[in-house]
């Protein structure tokens, strides 16, 4: 940003005729430049010595409720009007986090009594993995998806690399 700015403080300074103050837009521009070249070397060391252990977000995944978000969804794909849904499921984490219970140990009954508009088939969006199904859209973060979106860019970075 400093580079940029400094190149465009340069060129909005110039006069109309006289451009020998051209030659003052080689620093930033050359600067710019080995900044960008450290930053890539850096990036693939980190890219290269990263190791990732998938278990890990799975099982914070499967005891965080993040998938109050597809309750609530589903309670709206049901007929319940959204704003009443995110408010079932506000009260329900509530519930949930105020007796110490992740979603695992909810069953369909105990779901239902706590709201009617609950019915079995919303135990299944308990796990993470059901609910990303709902994902498998265009740029969404379903499985598939993503696997589309990386093969789309591998594919592209595959013509611009020669």
């Amino acid at each position: 940003m400093g580079c940029l700015t400094s190149l465009l403080v340069t060129m909005k300074g110039l006069p109309m005729t006289y451009n020998r103050d051209m030659q003052e837009d080689k620093i930033p521009l050359f600067d710019a430049a080995d900044q960008l070249a450290d930053s890539l070397l850096m990036m693939s060391g980190v890219i290269d010595s990263t190791r990732l252990n998938p278990a890990r977000p799975a099982a914070a995944a499967e005891e965080s409720w993040v998938v109050a978000t597809d309750l609530a969804e589903a309670l709206a794909r049901a007929g319940t009007p959204f704003h009443q849904a995110h408010q079932i499921v506000g009260r329900f984490v509530l519930e949930s986090l105020q007796s110490g219970k992740q979603p695992s140990d909810w069953t369909a009954e105990e779901m239902h009594r706590f709201a009617p508009e609950f019915t079995a088939d919303f135990v299944a969006l308990l796990n993470p993995a059901e609910g990303m199904k709902s994902r498998e859209v265009p740029g969404g973060a379903g499985d598939k998806a993503v696997a589309t979106a990386l093969a789309r860019a591998k594919e592209t970075l595959g013509k611009l690399i020669v």
